[in-house]
């Protein structure tokens, strides 16, 4: 009986841990080198259900300088392993940009693919 008790106490404590460290939802300023290397700060906005994210990233401003349209992009966590990635049409054609990271608490850092050239990024929860 003690056992049993013990065995689904430590499955309780697991579970409960597992959920409240995985939860990133939130805002969050992320800072990342621009075009021309200085470093930019942006608020990105993330929504979790389970394993599955959307992490929506402000759009470019408009030529009148209005906020562009935000962007949103569908991602997963695992564990502390972060990941997303976001589509955006351009003259140029499709532009792809992988984010890959880990979340540390209240902080978050990794890489994004851009263009074939891998850029570093960090996060701290707003």
């Amino acid at each position: 009986m003690k056992k049993a008790l013990l065995t689904c106490l430590a499955v309780a404590a697991i579970l409960t841990l597992a959920a409240w460290a995985a939860d990133i939802s939130g805002a969050w300023i992320m800072s990342s080198p621009g075009r021309d290397g200085q470093m930019m700060e942006r608020e990105i906005a993330i929504a979790q259900t389970g394993k599955t994210i959307k992490v929506t990233l402000p759009g470019r401003p408009n030529q009148d300088g209005t906020p562009g349209e935000p962007i949103i992009c569908d991602g997963t966590i695992e564990g502390n392993a972060i990941q997303w990635k976001m589509v955006r049409q351009t003259p140029q054609g499709e532009m792809i940009m992988e984010y890959k990271g880990t979340v540390d608490g209240a902080t978050m850092k990794g890489t994004v693919n851009r263009m074939g050239n891998e850029v570093e990024w960090t996060a701290k929860k707003k």
